[in-house]
């Protein structure tokens, strides 16, 4: 009887243990998280059920499952080195890099096999296309056009595989050999060209310059002649004036002089002296001269000359 009890407290406590390992499997298989920026796809019986978001979500064990684990978060890829032809059929190496994101879990996981792979592909095959429609020159000059122009031809391409490309680098463009030393070649005469250029621009305004400083020094020359003229005219004209000034305050002074008795002999001294003095002149001068009779007498001309003295100061 004791060993039936043992055996059947056993029997209930091993089932006991059966089901609580069973509950928790369940809650295990039913009880699903789902780490950020991340998606699960869910299946049911091989069949898309739903797509579940970060956080906590519960599922139908035995039944559901996770098909798919897609990552939303933005990733990067290399896109390896391939060859493609420009327009003026030039061969070039390009690679690059893809950044992109995938937006539906669903069509990422069954519009396409493997998203990756098909967009890096898809990247490859934009990028021969867009390089064809330019020639070498404008590869260098519009890089930052080439990545839009291949961006906006993948999302139209991949929208159906649930994927947005967000931007595309071209890291590296190496032409041929025999290209790059013949461009090296155009910007070493690009460089001398604009050198030659900078100096004779340079010569030119030298040449300008030297000429306006001789037309300004001759300017300043002119100016400083004509004030140094203006200065000496007005230096004349203002000594004309002084002169003109003393002789006028000596003829007043000889004239007041004059109107007194010995202004009167003064002047009748003066002109004797004169009178005189012009007959010394006349006799070196010439061997013969003529005189009237009455002039010959000292006397008489200072006589006649009082007389004029008189008559204009009585006139006066």
């Amino acid at each position: 009887m004791d060993v039936l009890i043992e055996m059947l407290l056993v029997f209930v406590f091993t089932w006991q243990f059966v089901v609580l390992v069973l509950v928790v499997v369940l809650l295990k298989s039913a009880i699903l998280f789902v780490p950020q920026n991340r998606s699960f796809v869910i299946e049911r019986f091989g069949k898309f059920q739903s797509s579940r978001e970060a956080g906590l979500n519960f599922i139908t064990p035995f039944i559901d499952k996770v098909a798919a684990d897609r990552s939303l978060k933005e990733q990067a890829i290399d896109v390896p080195s391939q060859g493609a032809i420009t327009k003026d059929n030039i061969t070039l190496t390009v690679d690059g890099v893809l950044y992109f994101r995938v937006l539906d879990p669903y069509k990422a996981t069954y519009g396409v096999e493997d998203y990756s792979f098909a967009v890096v592909q898809l990247a490859q095959t934009t990028m021969r296309s867009e390089l064809g429609k330019m020639e070498l020159d404008k590869t260098f000059e519009e890089r930052d056009k080439l990545n839009v122009n291949i961006v906006e031809s993948i999302n139209k391409a991949a929208e159906p595989w649930g994927v947005q490309v967000l931007r595309y680098e071209i890291k590296d463009i190496v032409p041929p050999v025999t290209i790059m030393e013949a461009m090296e070649a155009q910007m070493k005469a690009e460089r001398v060209k604009r050198a030659q250029i900078l100096e004779s621009e340079g010569d030119r305004q030298s040449a300008i310059n030297v000429a306006e400083g001789q037309k300004q020094a001759q300017v300043l020359a002119a100016e400083a002649d004509k004030a140094q003229q203006v200065l000496r005219a007005e230096g004349e004209a203002k000594a004309i004036v002084a002169v003109a000034l003393a002789q006028a305050e000596a003829l007043i002074t000889v004239g007041d002089a004059a109107k007194t008795e010995e202004g009167q002999k003064a002047i009748q001294l003066d002109l004797a002296t004169k009178a005189i003095e012009a007959k010394q002149a006349i006799a070196k001068e010439s061997t013969v001269v003529l005189l009237p009779d009455s002039a010959t007498d000292v006397s008489s001309v200072v006589a006649q000359a009082m007389t004029i003295i008189n008559t204009l100061n009585k006139g006066a």
